[in-house]
This record gives C-alpha cells, structure tokens and sequence, in this order.
C-alpha cells in the first residue's frame, strides 16, 4: 500500500506537468456538516486549568466539521478546483447544499461530519455511501443527517423516487469513492492512532442523493465517547485524517483517468469496422 502511495504522488505529478487540463478539470465539492443553528452534535468535557481549576466547555459538530473540511481543502486545492458548501458558522439547508453540486458541476461530493450514540463505549470512523441497505445501525445515522428534509406524503414519495433514480446513477462510482477515501483515512490514521475501523457502508442519506453525483459522508470518530473526543480535538488527528481523504479523492481520480486512457485504442489511425 506505501508503494500505491508513492505512485500515486509520482502520477499526479507528472500529470501536472505534462496534462495539467486533465487535471485541473476535477470539481469537488466539500460540505461541512450542519452550521449556523444546526449544530449536530453536542458534548461537554472537563478541561483543567491547573491543579486546582478547571471548566467545563462545550464542544460542537458543525465546527469539528467545518475544521477538517478546511484541511481537506487546503490538500486538495492544489490539484483541483475545490469548492466549499460553507466556510463560517452559518446554516445550509440539503437542498443548498445539492443545489451549490449543481451550480459547479461537481465531480464528487464529500460531506464531512461526527458522530454521537447514546452508548459512550461506541467508537470509530466510519464512511457512507448512497444505496440500499437493511442494517439497523446505519439507520440509526440515517434519522441523524437526514434531518431537515421536507417530510408529508407527497414529499416523502418525490424523496423516494429521486434516491432510487440517485442510487441507479451513482451507487456504481460512490462505493469506490467510499473504499478509496475511507481506505486510506484509516491506513494514515492507525500509524499514529489506536481507533476502531467501522468501514465503509450503504446508507440513504439525502445530502448524498440530492448531490446527484459521487459521494460519501465521512463519520470521523464519536464526539460521545470522552476517550476518542480527546483524539478529536487534536489538530494532529484532524490534519492525518484530512491527509487520508486527500490521498483517497486522488487514488480515485486516478483510477478513472487511467481506466479512461486504457480504453483509447492503441493503435493511432486504426480504421474503424464497416458495418
């Protein structure tokens, strides 16, 4: 894998040199989750001050989120056009948030958030992408992020139909997306970090199928659980986890680049079969 690393660097590399229009064509989108009054997540932990002082301070998803997207950004902005859905502490709505997809014609959509259980043991990073499931685990995060979407009869049957036709279009490229992302998230993470591999899974999330587009949603630890928030709040955690997502979004556009070169034909001036 160190070897696929270093490839990878050597490719995208030369490409710059020689194809920078192949590169440098790429849109992605990142999207720090919730913001504004949105909050996500909430949690409270004890800092000590000195031996005899301490305070309790809260600590909040949307800017956990909005943290490790900018790291993300700051990695990837070289290579590509990377866009933000927001980049203060303000609200987003879903809809927007697909809309902004739209507007820049984004090649992927990454969509940044932390997790929370009532289960202070549970722990791990995590990365989803748009299809079917039955795993009642994942529905668990379903009713997390999807709150916000419009909810009545006539509403919930366009929801349905517009995930089944999002599914048909990007399930396919969104899975490879989450193996390569979320691949290389953990093998950066675990030179440094003990933390618990929880894969990556389907998931009807609607930020995913309002995209349009190859996506995932990264759960980056528990904020719940005290011993893994204490990684959280480390810049060093955020900044390797950021390395991670960064490496994997080029593994990805690699791929295709290369897939699509294979299929040109070998042979320049290779006359076509009459039919």
């Amino acid at each position: 894998m160190e070897n696929l690393s270093i490839k990878c660097r050597i490719f995208f590399f030369i490409l710059s040199l020689f194809f920078p229009s192949l590169l440098f064509g790429q849109t992605i989108l990142i999207d720090p989750g919730h913001g504004g009054n949105d909050l996500g997540a909430v949690t409270k932990f004890t800092r000590k001050l000195d031996k005899k002082n301490s305070r309790i301070e809260t600590i909040y998803e949307k800017d956990l989120s909005l943290k490790l997207a900018l790291l993300v950004k700051e990695r990837l902005s070289p290579l590509f056009m990377v866009y933000l859905t927001r980049t203060e502490d303000y609200p987003v709505g879903l809809h927007d948030r697909a809309l902004m997809a739209e507007k820049i014609k984004a090649d992927i959509f990454l969509s940044i958030h932390f997790n929370s259980s009532t289960e202070k043991e549970a722990s791990g990073i995590e990365t989803f992408y748009l299809d079917n499931h039955q795993d009642k685990a994942v529905k668990k995060v379903e009713v997390v992020e999807n709150v916000g979407i419009e909810s009545g009869k006539e509403e919930d049957l366009v929801n349905h139909i517009l995930i089944d036709l999002a599914i048909k279009m990007t399930s396919s490229s969104s899975k490879k997306l989450a193996a390569m992302i979320h691949g290389q998230s953990f093998k950066y993470i675990k030179k440094k970090y003990a933390i618990k591999n929880r894969g990556f899974k389907p998931g009807l999330l609607y930020v995913l199928a309002l995209s349009k587009r190859p996506g995932v949603l990264i759960e980056a630890g528990f904020i719940s659980n005290p011993k893994e928030l204490g990684l959280l709040k480390q810049e060093n955690y955020l900044e390797t986890y950021a390395s991670g997502i960064a490496e994997g979004v080029k593994l990805y556009f690699q791929e295709n680049l290369t897939k699509s070169r294979s299929e040109i034909p070998k042979k320049r001036g290779q006359k076509m079969k009459s039919h």
